[in-house]
């Protein structure tokens, strides 16, 4: 019985000091907090939102239970998480430029401005074709797009989405055009891809990767000024090297809550993003297998970092006819 009891002493002690470091911060949820991820599971957003609850729950000592609700371009969730009660317990998360380009395409009415930012990695855009489809480089499918590319589908995870852009931009540079294949997110995107459903599709390169590595996929390009290595496969060259004017703006993804919430929970996330999602070695890995970049960024230097390509992609929106409101009007300049 002695021993137990000094067993017990001992456990008792070293659970102490976790639970002084858990009540240092500002914001002790007592109840789980939802966090909102507006696109289909398995997608880029979700792989992204799930880590970091991850963290966040083992900082904070309370569930963050992820909730996929895609739809309208991942605005119905985003929605959701702006009329929760501002208590600070419903979080969304996804790509940073859709949240601030949903006004332009009158889907949801949000600016950057009205959210608390966070973010943890920044995405690279990727174009894959299925191995059946002949299309072995970017330059082959470019091609084949000139010919004829209102025949081509190209699946995405839909409009505003991360691989549309990315057509978009291409649209933009060379006149081409294409048969826009839509999915509620970029894993379906993906599998669409895979399943022969489509002969090529374009997605973030994390919802890909896995497929391009099992030789599944073939990657023909990646929206980046150079080419880019994926761990377990090798280089991917820069759409660049066949159309040198597409813009290639980081694309960053994290999570947010709308302004509003109580201060001591911004500064908790704020304080666990600077001493523990700064260093997180699970988010590291995640983008090293991933071709992803780690970028752990908060307030005020995160809303700067994403308003390049909220720029870039508004006037991408307006230029191609489906922007609904002027990006001039709402304060997006040109770049």
């Amino acid at each position: 019985m002695k021993r137990r009891h000094l067993l017990g002493a001992a456990t008792a002690g070293l659970a102490l000091p976790a639970l002084v470091q858990a009540q240092t911060y500002p914001w002790r949820p007592d109840r789980p907090v939802t966090l909102i991820v507006p696109w289909a599971a398995g997608g880029s957003t979700d792989q992204m939102a799930r880590l970091v609850a991850a963290e966040l729950e083992s900082a904070m000592g309370q569930r963050w239970v992820v909730v996929n609700q895609p739809g309208a371009s991942g605005s119905i969730g985003t929605r959701n998480a702006l009329e929760a009660a501002k208590d600070g317990l419903t979080w969304a998360a996804g790509a940073a430029v859709d949240v601030g380009c949903y006004k332009v395409l009158g889907l949801l009415d949000t600016m950057l401005t009205d959210w608390n930012l966070f973010f943890a990695v920044a995405n690279v855009n990727t174009i894959c074709a299925n191995p059946a489809s002949g299309y072995r480089d970017f330059g082959q499918l470019l091609d084949a797009l000139k010919a004829r590319g209102a025949s081509i589908a190209v699946s995405t995870a839909g409009v505003s989405s991360a691989g549309h852009n990315f057509m978009e931009a291409i649209r933009a540079a060379t006149g081409i055009q294409y048969r826009h294949a839509t999915y509620d997110g970029g894993n379906p995107a993906t599998i669409a891809i895979v399943s022969g459903e489509v002969p090529v599709g374009s997605m973030l390169m994390v919802e890909a990767a896995e497929m391009i590595k099992a030789r599944r996929l073939i990657p023909l390009a990646v929206q980046s000024e150079r080419p880019v290595t994926l761990a377990g496969f090798g280089e991917i060259p820069s759409v660049q090297r066949w159309i040198p004017n597409v813009p290639a703006p980081l694309n960053y993804f994290g999570v947010w809550a709308p302004k509003g919430i109580p201060q001591p929970a911004v500064d908790t996330v704020a304080q666990i993003w600077r001493e523990k999602i700064a260093s997180s070695q699970r988010l590291k890995d995640y983008a090293d297998q991933r071709a992803a970049l780690f970028t752990p960024l908060a307030g005020q230097e995160a809303h700067d970092e994403a308003w390049k390509m909220v720029r870039q992609t508004a006037w991408l929106y307006f230029d191609g006819g489906k922007a609904r409101v002027s990006p001039d009007t709402l304060g997006i300049q040109r770049l």
